[in-house]
C-alpha cells in the first residue's frame, strides 16, 4: 500500500489534470457560482429599489432552467408528439428539434451588464446623436398601471436606433425584453444580446413546432410579468409611412389567455426621427422592392470613423432632433375584439402620437410645392401645415424656427440647394424627401395616400 508506484510523466500530468477538474466541478466552480448569484441578488434587490417596475423572478431565472421548463411545458410536449406523427420521426427526435428551438429562443439576462452597461451606453449614444425630445400623452395614465400588470410597449420601427432609444428612455422603469430577428443570430453579437434579455425569433419560420415554442415561451414571460418591447411592423419602414401591422407576437400576447392570468397594458409608443441613419438603405430596398438590405460592415465602419473624425475636429453637428411619445395605456382585460382589433388599434394610436420634428415638416412642405419654394415663401408653408396639424400634434416652436432648423440638416446633407432665391431639391433627392414627409403625412389626411393603410376603423 505504501509501495513507490512509477508512471510516465505524461500519464502524472494527466492524472493532476482529472484530478484538479474534478475538485473544481464538484467544489470550486459550485462555491464561486453561490458567491457570486449571492452578490447579484444583492444587487437585483438594491436595484429593483428605485425601478418603477422591479426586475421580475422569471427574468432572473438560468438560461438552462427556462429551457428546461420551455421544453417541458404540456403545451409543448404535445406539438412535439404531433411534430413527429406528420414527420414521421422518432419522439426523441422531435424533441430534440424542440431543444434546439428553445436554446435558440430563449435568452440569458443579465442585470449588470444591462444596467451598468447597455443603458449608460444607450443614454451617451442617443444624446451624441440626437437632440432627443420626450414627451407623454398622459404620464400620470402611464405611471398608474396596475404594479402586477405586465407592461408592453408597442413601437413604430423607423430604425435600429429604436431599441437604444427606449432602452435609454425606459431605464428607470424597468429591463425590456425585445423580439429581434435573424440579423442579431452573429457571434458574438448574439451572446451580447441574449444577455440583455432579448429573444431571437425567426420571422420566416412557418413550423407548427417551432410557432409553439416561441408561443409557450412569450406567454410564460408575459406570465411572469417580463415588460417587453414590441414592433407591431415586424420590420423597418421603407418608405417612412407606417406600415400595416402583423400580428404574430401580438397574437401570442393576447390569445387563449385564462381568465385568472395576469393583466396586459400596452403602451404606444411613436418615434421618429430628423435623420434615420439608415434611410439611403431603406429608400434603395423599398426602390429595389426587396428587403435585402445591402448595409455591410465596412459602411458602418466608415461612418464611426468619419463621426469621431469630425468630433477631434469640432466639427461634429447632431443629427437633429428624435421625437419619441408615449401614448394612452390599452389594458387587456379592459379589451373586447380580436387580435386583428387589437393590431390595427395600437397602430392607429402610435399614428396619432407620431411626432412632428423640423425636417419632416419642412419636407412635407417642399414635397407639396413640386420640389422648389422661394426661400421666403418656406416658412409660411411650414405655417401652414402647423395650422393643418391636430391640436395634440402641433409643435411648441414656431414655424420660422423649424423652418430653419429643418433647413439646416437638409442642406449639411445636401438633399436640398439654393437656386437664386429659391429652395430647391435635386431630382435624385425627391426620394429623401417623400420618406421623410410620409412620417407626419398621415396627420392630413386629404393629403395622404397612405392613410386608408391605417384603418380607422377599428379605433379604440
Amino acid at each position: 500500500m505504501f509501495q513507490t508506484v512509477e508512471m510516465p510523466v505524461w500519464a502524472l500530468v494527466l492524472l493532476v489534470a482529472f484530478a484538479a477538474v474534478t475538485f473544481a466541478s464538484h467544489f470550486l466552480f459550485p462555491s464561486v457560482r453561490w458567491f457570486f448569484r449571492r452578490r447579484l441578488e444583492r444587487a437585483v434587490a438594491e436595484l429593483n429599489k428605485r425601478l418603477e417596475r422591479p426586475i421580475q423572478p422569471f427574468k432572473l431565472a438560468r438560461r438552462h432552467d427556462m429551457i428546461q421548463r420551455l421544453i417541458y411545458d404540456p403545451e409543448v410536449t404535445r406539438a412535439i408528439v404531433a411534430h413527429a406523427g406528420e414527420e414521421g420521426v422518432p419522439e426523441n427526435v422531435a424533441f430534440e428539434t424542440a431543444r434546439r428551438y428553445a436554446r435558440e429562443i430563449v435568452p440569458g439576462f443579465s442585470a449588470s451588464l444591462y444596467f451598468g452597461v447597455a443603458t449608460r451606453l444607450a443614454r451617451w449614444l442617443s444624446h451624441a446623436l440626437y437632440d432627443v425630445r420626450l414627451d407623454h400623452r398622459d404620464e400620470a395614465a402611464v405611471a398608474a398601471i396596475d404594479p402586477q400588470a405586465t407592461v408592453v410597449y408597442v413601437m413604430n420601427h423607423r430604425s435600429n436606433m429604436d431599441y437604444v432609444l427606449v432602452t435609454y428612455l425606459a431605464a428607470d422603469r424597468s429591463a425590456l425584453a425585445y423580439a429581434v430577428g435573424e440579423w442579431a443570430r452573429v457571434w458574438p453579437l448574439s451572446r451580447l444580446i441574449r444577455a440583455m434579455g432579448a429573444y431571437f425569433i425567426r420571422r420566416k419560420s412557418r413550423g407548427d413546432l417551432y410557432r409553439k415554442v416561441l408561443a409557450r415561451y412569450v406567454r410564460l414571460a408575459t406570465d411572469g410579468g417580463v415588460a417587453q418591447a414590441v414592433f407591431p411592423e415586424g420590420g423597418l419602414s421603407l418608405t417612412g409611412a407606417l406600415a400595416p401591422p402583423r400580428h404574430g407576437i401580438l397574437k401570442y400576447l393576447a390569445e387563449d389567455r385564462p381568465p385568472d392570468a395576469r393583466d396586459v397594458v400596452f403602451v404606444p409608443v411613436a418615434l421618429n426621427y430628423d435623420r434615420v441613419l439608415e434611410d439611403r438603405v431603406l429608400i434603395a430596398a423599398a426602390a429595389e422592392g426587396t428587403r435585402r438590405f445591402r448595409a455591410r460592415i465596412g459602411a458602418v465602419l466608415r461612418f464611426v470613423l468619419r463621426m469621431a473624425w469630425l468630433r477631434l475636429r469640432g466639427r461634429y453637428c447632431r443629427f437633429g432632433r428624435a421625437g419619441v411619445r408615449f401614448g394612452m395605456p390599452l389594458s387587456l382585460n379592459g379589451f373586447s375584439g380580436d387580435v386583428e382589433a387589437l393590431a390595427t388599434g395600437l397602430m392607429d394610436r402610435i399614428a396619432d402620437e407620431m411626432p412632428v420634428l423640423p425636417v419632416p415638416l419642412v419636407a412635407l412642405a417642399l414635397q407639396r410645392a413640386g420640389g422648389r419654394l422661394p426661400g421666403a415663401a418656406l416658412p409660411g408653408a411650414v405655417a401652414g401645415l402647423i395650422a393643418a396639424l391636430p391640436v395634440q400634434n402641433r409643435p411648441a416652436q414656431d414655424a420660422d424656427a423649424l423652418t430653419r432648423e429643418g433647413l439646416q440638416e437638409l442642406r449639411r446633407r445636401h438633399i436640398v440647394q439654393e437656386s437664386g432665391d429659391a429652395i430647391e431639391v435635386p431630382e435624385a433627392e425627391k426620394p429623401t424627401i417623400a420618406f421623410y414627409a410620409a412620417s407626419i403625412r398621415h396627420h392630413l389626411p386629404a393629403d395622404s395616400a397612405d392613410a386608408a393603410r391605417i384603418s380607422a376603423s377599428a379605433r379604440l
